[in-house]
């Protein structure tokens, strides 16, 4: 059988993210409330999301999407553009990434929003890399800001203080 978490992170690296990226971003959502915390400390809860078969198939999609609209593959040319432009209206990216937020509750949805908005880090990075016109991530710096939301409401979640 297919190990799709190892074929997940094989595709994130292609697409020039690490897991460190990962948890960079989910540290800085867990910033003001654990300020000590090492983002070394959220890889489990980075590989616990990517375990889920739903976040794989939604992350599978998501490159897949960004990679026919990069190489310019989609039959439909309108919606191809607009998936190229990451049109501000166009919210299919986020809905898809909202998938994976649920899975984790609303502490998720709401670091999902504020990251999105704030895109930091490798987000940032994913989502200027697509505004050059080499690169298509309408979808993929969604999911990975779902992916940091969701590692970082599972380790709110786990702490007992």
């Amino acid at each position: 059988m297919i190990n799709f978490r190892d074929k997940c992170i094989q595709l994130l690296k292609e697409r020039g993210v690490t897991l460190d990226d990962i948890a960079d971003a989910a540290r800085f959502l867990q910033a003001n409330y654990h300020a000590d915390l090492k983002k070394e400390e959220l890889l489990e809860s980075i590989h616990s999301v990517l375990d889920k078969r739903e976040v794989q198939f939604a992350l599978m999609t998501a490159v897949e999407l960004d990679k026919q609209a990069e190489n310019k593959t989609y039959l439909d040319k309108d919606l191809e553009a607009i998936i190229r432009r990451d049109e501000g209206l166009y919210g299919v990216d986020e809905v898809l990434a909202y998938g994976i937020c649920n899975l984790y509750g609303s502490i998720a949805l709401t670091n999902f929003g504020f990251i999105d908005k704030k895109k930091y880090g490798i987000i940032e990075k994913l989502n200027g890399d697509g505004k050059d016109g080499r690169y298509c991530h309408t979808f993929l710096d969604d999911i990975v800001g779902a992916i940091a939301a969701s590692a970082a409401s599972r380790f709110a979640h786990g702490d007992r203080k």
